[in-house]
């Protein structure tokens, strides 16, 4: 079952298109599904796939002649395999496509260029000379994001500048990601979400006929299946630290969100730090955020931004299975379920959940159905000024730190939305939003404000009768999301 990916597939069929010789270098990490969108993509073409693997040059370079000769190439006749790659890839142009674009796709090619480090320059010549003038697609893929950004796209390199097409593939949405559980209650959508992630090797480990908790402890905290060792798998495979990298996104994990906090958890020198955490930031496992307001100055700030876990996966990882890792492995996974799961999965999704209603935000400002142009939307924290009546009637002013989960603000800073988002299991009340009220003196004077509250268990009815008295006031459930 294929879902999803229509907007890659979209700028996939766009280049196949277009006039001319097509280059396209496709990237993104492990078990984004990749290969599976590009064979999507392939079907009903006449195509070459090719995926390389970690094997000598020499047999690599047989392996591809392989596939180019019984692709109907006329050099069938007289040889097995090509005397070299430039040979062997411009063959592509004398397959028999009739008047359709040549379409070559090598996938994971990092690993040709691992065996033969002269490839890139090799292609960036016989591209300039031969290929950009010819009717064929060819399309670059691979999961070393490092490799593909440093070896590939950088300015130092060979292909630097050939490329007429860059794509980095992200993880499904999380209205393509629900689609693989069709009959789960919407709440059980969003929990798996917040479990599985976007990534659809993840999401495929659940089985949609049975319950979410019979698939967390059968395909998460049972020794022996696929997510129970995939952080680790995943760690050895693209990094060359992984017990400080494990270290590093643990402590995350676990609420230490500030640069000061991690090194104090982790005792991992600064340098050090810093280096760690922008590979985990290029692989997509962790995320640096700031306030949605903050200028370009703090931002360029290196200690500024908060970080978290961006992979919902990792999260879980870390947050259940490492701390309970001795009671797994002995295969107590119903009891680590049951005692420290089941409680603590409500405040576990809060996070994913306001993730999920920043996107539901994002989605109406694209089709234009909010209030105005959202130019900026995102988590806010910060201080506020709160006014306090002291018992002699006398009005104080205190400063304090506080959050707002969604703020979303038009460029001229005229218009604001503020929201909050419950992912609880008592009814967001009238209390909820005097409190997000309050929050509104971060707006420009004179600006109009609007509120809207998202609940996982809807609202009490003096908020519902606020909310119909008051057209600043939006109230949305799980229904509306999904």
């Amino acid at each position: 079952m294929f879902i999803g990916r229509e907007q890659e597939l979209q700028f996939f069929e766009e280049k196949y298109t277009a006039s001319g010789g097509q280059l396209i270098v496709l990237y993104g990490r492990r078990r984004i599904g990749k290969t599976e969108a590009l064979r999507r993509f392939c079907n009903g073409k006449p195509h070459v796939f090719y995926s390389s693997r970690e094997i000598s040059d020499h047999k690599q370079l047989v392996a591809f002649s392989e596939r180019i000769l019984r692709a109907g190439s006329p050099a069938a006749r007289y040889t097995n395999v090509f005397p070299d790659w430039e040979t062997a890839i411009k063959g592509i142009i004398d397959l028999p496509t009739d008047d359709k674009k040549k379409l070559l796709v090598i996938d994971e090619f990092p690993y040709i260029c691992k065996g033969n480090p002269s490839i890139p320059s090799m292609l960036q010549s016989l591209w300039d000379e031969v290929l950009k003038n010819q009717n064929v697609m060819i399309i670059l893929c691979g999961s070393s994001m490092s490799f593909i950004e440093k070896e590939i796209l950088s300015s130092e390199n060979p292909l630097y500048g050939r490329a007429t097409g860059i794509y980095k593939m992200n993880e499904l949405p999380f209205n393509d990601a629900v689609k693989f559980f069709p009959d789960y209650c919407a709440q059980d959508k969003i929990l798996t979400y917040s479990i599985l992630g976007g990534i659809p090797h993840y999401l495929r480990q659940f089985d949609p006929s049975v319950s979410l908790k019979e698939n967390i402890v059968k395909n998460i905290l049972t020794k022996g299946c696929v997510l129970y060792s995939e952080v680790e798998f995943l760690a050895r495979q693209e990094l060359r630290e992984p017990a400080m990298y494990n270290t590093l996104i643990e402590a995350i994990a676990l609420g230490n969100t500030q640069l000061n906090d991690i090194f104090l958890k982790t005792q991992i020198d600064r340098p050090k730090i810093s280096v760690y955490l922008k590979n985990l930031i290029e692989l997509g496992i962790i995320e640096r955020e700031f306030s949605v307001l903050s200028g370009e100055k703090e931002k360029a700030a290196s200690t500024r931004g908060l970080y978290f876990v961006a992979d919902n996966f990792f999260r879980f990882w870390f947050r259940f299975v490492v701390t309970n890792l001795t009671d797994l492995e002995t295969g107590d996974s119903i009891g680590v379920y049951e005692h420290f799961v089941r409680h603590q999965l409500n405040d576990f999704a809060s996070h994913a959940f306001e993730h999920i209603c920043l996107e539901f935000l994002h989605r109406k400002n694209r089709f234009g159905e909010l209030s105005f142009r959202a130019a900026k939307l995102g988590r806010w924290w910060g201080k506020i000024t709160q006014i306090i009546v002291t018992e002699d009637g006398k009005t104080k002013y205190k400063s304090v730190e506080t959050e707002i989960d969604i703020v979303a603000s038009d460029s001229g800073l005229k218009n604001y939305i503020l929201c909050e988002c419950k992912f609880r299991n008592t009814k967001a009340d009238f209390t909820d939003l005097v409190l997000l009220k309050e929050k509104s003196s971060i707006v420009k004077q004179g600006a109009k404000v609007q509120y809207i509250l998202f609940s996982k268990s809807g609202f009490s009815d003096a908020l519902i009768t606020e909310a119909g008295n008051d057209s600043n006031v939006t109230l949305y459930t799980l229904s509306d999301i999904v």
